[in-house]
Order: structure tokens, then C-alpha cells, then sequence
């Protein structure tokens, strides 16, 4: 019955001893002999598509047992690649007869000569290699070689999108929706030549083709080498396409977050306007504007925050990573944007508001309000309800973590602005001291109120030496605990940015405090967050400005 479906007297042996003729052919007389065939070999090679589309692979080449060398040599025969619509339904045909999920060695070796085949008919390069035997052929079409072999790529790869695109093209009808298997083939034969820019309208197609299938249909190793290739910039695709590789394969978005991660540390960045350039050219931002792709990269730089033991330059990472996505959140279209609950679904929506409010929205003289409230909430949420789990401790400091923005500007308004400081030092000892065993924030937070009361009797002074800064320190009884010192480092930098006292002996006492212990990173990942934040607000005076580059430049150095 499948022979009676077939088109009547397939003649397989005649165009394959027109093949062995043609590939010996050198006269011009034999050569004008392919060129006469051409349009009844198109014709043919249509005819032959259209049964093995109906056909399983296995059944076609029971069926057909000469089709392989058929078509082996007329892919590698430049005229008949050169003609019309030839080369593209080669390449339709090769796909039917490539098995998606191969039983046997065989079955393997079949899928491996396929895919070489396709290459071949990819790959210009090779093609070039013919340069004697079509230079004659090519010249009386009026092209020159580079142009010729540019032209076919291109209209192959147009050919294909159009294909994919469940269009009609020239004549040659095939389903709007091509089998998973068929597309599955198209993926892989793509692989050595991802890299090409003339391939990329089929890489874009291919990434945003779903085709109705319950399960992925692109090969795993496609989508592998397609990230790859934009990662290390040797391709350049569009963010529609880059947002569906990273929805659809999770391992190149895990990829993705952990080369961006590599890269940001591993470079020497001064100022957070360069780590800011460096994740937004990575697009995660942007595509996080997906929940799904959100939480995923969100949960990365947990796992990268914990191994790494907090390390200022990731929570830095993610602080800016957060803001960014922000601005992405709020750029994107009304019609297409997610609710913000379906960001952070499992946490305290009230506070998950408040954090999300950026400072610039805000007047500044409503921000230690804002900050009171947010304190006031979060204080609610550990000790009313008596959180006792660590893991939904740690979830809940990472939320706040991740908006470290208004964690630095509550460290300011506590020195610059006339406010109750219980709710804004407790924020604080919160972030740096989360858990509270032994009683061990409740201990940092009388002993930062300590030093805060010591540093505001000084705020006022106009000289001050380094002696009365470290009396300041020495006034509290446990500097020894991690956290005591990261929240009084935080306060005796702002001290020394915003204190008319504290610009005199700014750079003599950092350099003290970088001598005699290891704070460095810390201090310096500080003030380019405040340099940062000044850019973008603008509401610092020159004097500070000054001061702050200042002291970068010798850090930076140091560091």
C-alpha cells in the first residue's frame, strides 16, 4: 500500500546513474547535461519529499535502499545544490531519513553521515572547494564566487525560516506544522555552524518554535552551544530569542547566572556603573522580567551568597541585579507585565511593597518614615510571630538583603537627618545580625546604640583626631563579635563622609582601621555604593563627592 502512495515509478536507479555520470563529468558537454536534468532532478527530488514526509525513516530506506547514495552524491554536486529550490529539498529529505530517537549502531552511523551531509550543505566553506569545477557556471550568472556561495546560504536559511514559519515557498507545500522529529534534525544540524552570522534568522526561529509539543522538541546540545556562543559573544541574537533559549533550557539560564557571577568577579570593577554596564549587557535582567526565569536566577545568588559566606562583592551583585531588574519590571509593557507578587509569592506582600518602592519615588525627607516602616514590619514578622526556622529566616534576610539600597540609606539618616534611631539602628542589626541566638542582635543593638550616641556628640565637632573616632569604638564592650563590627564600620564611614569633623581625618583613619584589620573590601564596597547611589540621585554636596573619589582611589589600590 505505501508503494501505491509513493509517486508512480520513483526511478531511483536512473537518477543515480545520472549522479555517478555527472560526478565524473569534466567536458563542457557532460556538464551542460546536468544543467539540462536540473529541472526534472527538482522536480523528482519534490516528488520524493513528498512521500517520505508520510514515511518513517526506518521504512523509507527499507523502501528505498538506493536513496542513500542517491542523495549522498547529489549533495556534494554543485550544480544541482546551485539550482533553485534543489538544495533546500535535499535538505528536507535528509531530515525524514534521520532518526530522532536511533535503536541501533547502525541507526547512529545513519544519524552521523545525515548530519554531515547537512553540514556540507550549511557550510559555504566547503562549497568553495568546488571553485574550479563551478567557476565557469558561476561567472555566467554574473556573480563572483564569494557573492554566489553568500546568495545560496542565504536563501537556504530564508528558505528554512519560511518552512518553520508554516508558509508556503515557491511552489513546494509543506505542512504549517513540521513533526518534532523534523525539527529536532534542523537543530542539530546546526551546531558546528552556530557561529555564522548568516544562520542567525534560523537559530531565532528555531529558539522561539514551539510547534504545540508537549515536551522540548530543539536537541539539548543546540541549545547548549547556542548559549554558549552568546555568552562568549561570538554571536549576537535577539532578546525575544536569548528569553526563549533561557524559558526553555534551564541549564543555559544556570549557565548564564554563573557566567555573569564569574565574570563580575574575576574583573577589577571601581565603580558600580561598570558592574551595573556588565549585568545588563547580560540580559538576565531584562528576561527576569519572567517570573519564572526570576526566581531561578534569584535562587543562584543565594547559593552563590552562601558559599561564598556573604562576601560584600556579591551581595553588591545582587543588590544591583535587583534594582536593574526593577527598572526592567517597570520599562516593560503594561499589557505583558507580571503582578510583583509573582516575583516573591511566599513572602510578607506588605513589606515586599515597601522594599520595592525606590528611594528616588520617595521625597527625601519621607524616607527615615519609610524606613521606620519597614522596620517596624520586619520586626513584626521575627519577633511576633516567632520565626524559629533558619531557612525562613535566611529567606526573609535575603529579601531585605537583595534591596541593600535603603539598608545603606537608613546608616545615613541616622547621622543626617533629625530621626528617632531605634527603628533604623534595629534594621541594621537585623541585616548584620540576623539570627538573634543567645541573645546575640539584641547585644548588637545596645552596643551600635552605644557608638551612635558616641558619634553624634562628635557629629558637631570641626576638629577631631583619630584617637576620638577609636574612643567611640572602644566605648562599646564586645567589638570582637563579626556582626558589632561590620554595622560600627558601616556607621564610622558615614561618620566620615557626612561630619565636617570627619573629612579632616577621613583618609588618616581609614587607613588605620585597613591597617589594623581586614575591612578593606568591606569599605571600599561601601563607597561605591554611595558613589553610585550620589550619580544617580545627584543630592550630595562636591565636598563629599571629593572626598568619596578620593578615598576609592586609594582603596582600589589597596584592594
Amino acid at each position: 500500500m505505501a508503494q501505491d502512495t509513493a509517486v508512480p515509478k520513483l526511478n531511483f536507479e536512473y537518477w543515480l546513474d545520472k549522479a555517478i555520470e555527472w560526478g565524473q563529468a569534466t567536458t563542457v558537454e557532460s556538464q551542460k547535461d546536468v544543467c539540462l536534468h536540473l529541472p526534472q532532478l527538482q522536480e523528482f527530488l519534490h516528488q520524493m519529499y513528498e512521500t517520505l514526509k508520510h514515511m518513517d525513516s526506518i521504512v523509507a530506506i527499507q523502501q528505498f535502499p538506493l536513496i542513500g547514495q542517491l542523495l549522498g552524491r547529489l549533495c556534494w554536486n554543485p550544480f544541482v545544490i546551485g539550482y533553485d529550490e534543489s538544495q533546500k529539498t535535499l535538505m528536507w529529505c535528509l531530515c525524514c531519513l534521520y532518526s530522532s530517537e536511533p535503536q541501533n549502531p547502525v541507526e547512529l552511523k545513519a544519524n552521523s553521515w545525515i548530519r554531515s551531509l547537512l553540514c556540507h550543505l550549511l557550510s559555504s566553506s566547503k562549497w568553495e572547494s568546488n571553485e574550479a569545477e563551478t567557476s565557469t557556471f558561476i561567472s555566467t550568472l554574473g556573480y563572483t564566487s564569494a557573492d554566489y556561495y553568500c546568495h545560496l546560504v542565504k536563501n537556504m536559511v530564508f528558505s528554512l525560516v519560511t518552512e518553520l514559519r508554516g508558509n508556503q515557498f515557491s511552489g513546494l507545500n509543506i505542512p504549517g506544522r513540521i513533526s518534532a522529529s523534523r525539527v529536532n534534525a534542523v537543530s542539530l544540524f546546526c551546531l558546528p555552524l552556530v557561529t555564522l552570522p548568516d544562520l542567525i534568522p534560523l537559530l531565532e526561529t528555531l529558539l522561539l518554535y514551539h510547534g504545540g509539543a508537549s515536551k522540548e522538541i530543539l536537541s539539548s546540545e543546540f541549545l547548549e552551544a547556542v548559549n554558549e556562543a552568546f555568552l562568549k559573544k561570538k554571536i549576537s541574537l535577539s532578546e525575544s530569542a536569548i528569553f526563549s533559549l533561557w524559558l526553555r533550557h534551564l541549564p543555559s539560564l544556570e549557565k548564564a547566572t554563573l557566567y555573569l557571577l564569574d565574570q563580575l568577579v574575576s574583573i577589577q570593577l571601581n565603580s558600580l556603573e561598570e558592574v551595573a554596564c556588565v549585568i545588563k549587557d547580560s540580559l538576565l535582567p531584562q528576561a527576569a522580567s519572567h517570573p519564572a526565569i526570576f526566581r531561578i536566577v534569584n535562587e543562584i545568588f543565594k547559593n552563590a551568597l552562601l558559599e561564598t559566606d556573604g562576601t560584600p562583592e556579591i551581595m553588591t551583585i545582587i543588590q544591583v541585579f535587583t534594582q536593574l531588574f526593577l527598572q526592567a519590571h517597570q520599562n516593560e509593557n503594561n499589557q505583558h507585565k507580571f503582578p510583583l507578587k509573582a516575583y516573591f509569592p511566599y513572602h510578607h506582600q506588605p513589606l515586599v511593597t515597601a522594599l520595592l518602592r525606590r528611594p528616588f519615588e520617595l521625597p527625601t525627607t519621607y524616607w527615615s518614615q519609610h524606613l521606620k516602616h519597614i522596620s517596624d514590619m520586619l520586626k513584626g514578622l521575627i519577633e511576633d510571630t516567632n520565626i524559629s526556622s533558619l531557612a525562613d529566616l535566611f529567606e526573609i534576610w535575603f529579601l531585605v538583603a537583595s534591596f541593600g539600597e535603603w539598608l545603606d540609606i537608613a546608616a545615613e539618616q541616622l547621622l543626617k537627618a533629625a530621626v528617632e534611631p531605634d527603628a533604623l539602628l534595629w534594621l541594621l542589626a537585623f541585616y548584620y545580625c540576623p539570627q538573634n541566638e543567645n541573645q546575640q542582635r539584641t547585644q548588637t543593638m545596645v552596643e551600635a546604640q552605644a557608638v551612635y550616641n558616641h558619634l553624634m556628640m562628635l557629629f558637631s565637632c570641626t576638629v577631631l583626631s583619630v584617637k576620638d573616632l577609636e574612643a567611640a569604638v572602644h566605648s562599646v564592650t564586645d567589638t570582637e563579635q563579626c556582626c558589632n563590627q561590620h554595622l560600627i564600620t558601616h556607621l564610622l564611614t558615614n561618620f566620615l563622609l557626612y561630619s565636617s569633623g570627619g573629612h579632616m581625618i577621613a583618609q588618616e583613619f581609614i587607613y588605620h582601621i585597613t591597617e589594623t584589620t581586614d575591612a578593606s573590601k568591606e569599605i571600599c564596597s561601601l563607597l561605591i555604593r554611595t558613589a553610585y547611589r550620589i550619580n544617580c540621585n545627584g543630592e550630595e554636596n562636591q565636598r563629599t563627592v571629593k572626598l568619596l573619589n578620593e578615598l576609592l582611589q586609594k582603596l582600589t589600590l589597596k584592594v
